[in-house]
């Protein structure tokens, strides 16, 4: 027998956290540590009231209009919101479909819905924030996804979206003979001065917080290596355009020469970076440029084309990127949080975060880069990534203390994002 409608609709709401509830509810937070974006401490309360923090500290005293729910988070450490710096939530492992396939054969509808159930998966696992840098051929369908998590209709984190990206024309793919339907190419194709500024335009336009442009890609005589696209004047351009409208560019590169470029054209952030130079490093030093290494992607990649890890020899991406992050630390770039995940699994955020550590970085220091300096970074400082009075109450608390094991950040028991719990599993 067939279930009914309804029955089918309640069982996904009861699996389904409540995200509907009032927001000008009171809490009063009590875990066993707050990790405020910046320092850990302990006796410490975190006071939330509506969509924003109202008070942290040893004492905090709730309004008297409003009766406080206390929330006890014993054995946890409670921290903002982590963000994700590097996401597509329009992609899937390439483990289970490759990218070209995903990008050439799967629906627009198929491709929204996955990013339904990636969205929540990534806010459970406690990442209230992602900056989504790219579409790959989905065209605009990050903008209408990110709208549906503003008006509550699905959970998910908080949206920093890049839509279409930009590439030099012919350098990216899939590469296929079909160019029928331009949009099924994995990014928008623009040259030279007008067509850039044109191109820049339309995704602002169409609502892009960020460009994102590829500064380099795979498409020299070897196509196993990556070589520059855009001159320098055109990424000049690209900045001018979108700082004009007070946003921010990135770049994906991962060549010496393509760091270089892009960091000369003041982007504000490199993506991958494989290989970083003393000297590049030392010029976005200068510049106040970023570095999102995206150690997670190189992994999961190798893992897919056979590679075993604590078994078989590093591979030469992976030692490249090992040292280029080494280089990076040595020289106090300012490096952000960020996987690429979509290359790997939604929900696993925390895997680039251990890789991180095990590169070389201080637990407390990919905590600082995956909360206060991914905020500040990407301009929205003022508003996530630290607890502190007058920001967003985004909150998480997990088991354990991850700035002495890294890997108790994925023991999520709680998450509120905008003042609103998605997520309850603490010790009653």
């Amino acid at each position: 027998m067939k279930k009914s409608l309804l029955s089918i609709l309640l069982a996904i709401w009861a699996v389904l956290p409540c995200f509907s509830q009032q927001t000008d509810t009171v809490y009063i937070l009590q875990p066993d540590r707050v990790f405020d974006g910046e320092n850990m401490h302990t006796g410490w309360q975190v006071l939330v009231q509506g969509h924003h923090i109202l008070a942290a500290g040893e004492t905090v005293t709730p309004p008297a209009i409003a009766p406080a729910r206390t929330i006890r988070l014993s054995g946890a450490t409670l921290l903002p919101g982590l963000i994700e710096g590097h996401s597509h939530l329009l992609l899937h492992p390439y483990s289970e479909t490759k990218w070209d396939e995903q990008v050439m054969n799967e629906s627009s509808a198929e491709r929204v819905a996955r990013a339904v159930v990636h969205a929540q998966k990534t806010l459970l696992a406690g990442f209230t924030t992602v900056r989504d840098l790219g579409t790959e051929g989905a065209g605009y369908d990050d903008v209408g996804l990110k709208s549906a998590i503003e008006k509550g209709v699905i959970p998910g984190p908080r949206m920093i979206i890049a839509t279409r990206a930009i590439v030099a024309t012919g350098s990216y793919g899939p590469k296929t003979k079909n160019l029928s339907n331009i949009m099924n190419r994995g990014a928008a194709e623009a040259d030279g001065v007008d067509g850039l500024i044109k191109e820049v335009r339309t995704q602002i336009g169409n609502g892009a917080d960020l460009v994102k442009v590829y500064a380099d890609y795979r498409w020299g005589p070897d196509k196993n290596i990556s070589q520059p696209t855009f001159t320098l004047d055109e990424l000049r351009t690209v900045v001018a355009v979108a700082s004009s409208t007070g946003r921010k560019v990135v770049a994906h590169a991962s060549t010496t020469e393509g760091m270089r470029r892009a960091t000369l054209a003041g982007i504000s952030t490199i993506e991958h970076g494989d290989n970083g130079t003393e000297e590049v490093f030392d010029l976005m030093l200068k510049n106040k440029t970023a570095y999102c290494p995206t150690l997670a992607a190189a992994e999961a990649t190798a893992s897919y084309d056979g590679w075993r890890k604590g078994i078989d020899p590093d591979t030469k991406r992976i030692a490249t990127k090992k040292k280029s992050f080494a280089l990076a630390l040595q020289k106090g770039v300012t490096i952000c949080f960020g996987g690429d995940v979509g290359v790997f699994s939604h929900g696993n955020n925390a895997w680039e975060m251990e890789l991180m550590v095990e590169y070389g970085m201080k637990p407390i220091d990919v905590l600082r880069s995956a909360t206060s300096v991914n905020a500040d970074v990407f301009g929205y400082g003022d508003k996530i990534g630290r607890i502190r009075k007058g920001l967003y109450a985004d909150l998480v608390a997990v088991t354990g203390n991850p700035t002495t094991a890294i890997s108790t950040i994925r023991q999520t028991v709680f998450v509120m994002k905008d003042g609103v719990v998605y997520l309850n599993n603490a010790q009653r």
